[in-house]
C-alpha cells in the first residue's frame, strides 16, 4: 500500500449549508453531520490511520445563535454517552483539545466519561477539538512554558519544539492531512502548529455527505502529493 498519513485532521464544515438546502433546520444537519461522522469513523478505521482529529466545536462558534449552539451542546452529550459507544469496542482511545469554560457542565462530564473508558484503548486516537482554537492553544502552551520557568523547573534554554509539543493540550504527531469539507478554502484557526508541514484538500461536498467514496478520494489525493518538508527530491536538486 502506498504511503498512508499517520494523523489525519478533519474540519467538520457545511452541516448547517446542507440542511438549508434541503429545507430543513439547522439543528437537522448537524444531526445529520453526526450520523455520518459515526460512519466515517467506523471507515477510516479500516485503513488503519492511528491519529485523528475533529473539528467538532471552535471557541468562535460561541457567536452563534443561543438556540444553535444549545442544541450542538445537547447533541455533543448524546454523541458522548450514547452514539460513541462503539469506539469502545474497537479499541479506540479518545481525547480532546479545547478549553473548558465556558462548557456547560453535563458537556464536560460527558467528555471525562468517555475520556476515562478509553484511556487504556491501544487502537487509534480519536481527537475532538471542542471549544477549540488554535491561537488560544499556543498561548495555553506558553503559559504553561511560563509558569515552568518561573517554578525553577525549566530553563530558558531549554525551549525548543519538543517542549512547546509537550504543552499543547495534546501531544500527537504533527498533522499529516487536513480535510475541509463544504470547499471552503481556509483553515479557521485548526491545529496551527500541527499543521505546518499538512497537506490540505479542499472537496466541494459538505461534511454529510462526504461519505466513505469520498474519503477514499481524499486519501488518492494525499497519496499523489509530494511532500518535500522544505526541501527538494534529489533527482531535482540540480535542476
Amino acid at each position: 500500500m502506498e504511503q498512508l498519513p499517520k494523523h489525519i485532521g478533519i474540519i467538520m464544515d457545511g452541516n448547517g449549508r446542507w440542511a438549508k438546502a434541503r429545507g430543513l433546520k439547522r439543528s437537522q444537519g448537524h444531526i445529520a453531520g453526526a450520523d455520518n461522522l459515526k460512519k466515517l469513523l467506523r471507515h477510516i478505521q479500516k485503513w488503519d490511520i492511528p491519529y485523528i482529529s475533529i473539528y467538532a466545536f471552535s471557541s468562535e462558534n460561541f457567536k452563534r445563535s443561543e438556540e444553535e449552539v444549545s442544541g450542538l451542546m445537547k447533541l455533543f452529550v448524546t454523541l458522548f454517552q450514547k452514539e460513541f459507544q462503539f469506539l469502545k469496542k474497537e479499541n479506540v482511545r479518545v481525547c480532546f483539545s479545547g478549553r473548558k469554560e465556558p462548557l456547560p457542565e453535563k458537556v464536560l462530564q460527558s467528555m471525562d466519561k468517555i475520556q476515562e473508558e478509553t484511556k487504556l484503548a491501544t487502537g487509534a486516537t480519536l481527537n475532538i477539538c471542542l471549544n477549540y482554537g488554535g491561537q488560544d492553544e499556543i498561548v495555553d502552551a506558553m503559559k504553561k512554558i511560563g509558569k515552568q520557568l518561573k517554578d525553577g523547573v525549566l530553563d530558558i534554554n531549554q525551549i525548543d519544539r519538543s517542549v512547546v509539543e509537550k504543552n499543547l493540550y495534546q501531544n500527537l504527531p504533527p498533522l499529516d492531512f487536513v480535510i475541509r469539507t463544504s470547499g471552503e478554502k481556509r483553515i479557521s484557526n485548526f491545529m496551527l502548529w500541527q499543521s505546518a508541514y499538512a497537506e490540505y484538500y479542499f472537496p466541494e461536498v459538505y461534511f454529510p455527505d462526504f461519505n466513505e467514496e469520498e474519503f477514499d478520494r481524499a486519501i488518492e489525493v494525499y497519496q499523489s502529493r509530494d511532500r518535500r518538508y522544505g526541501g527538494i527530491k534529489d533527482e531535482n536538486k540540480n535542476s
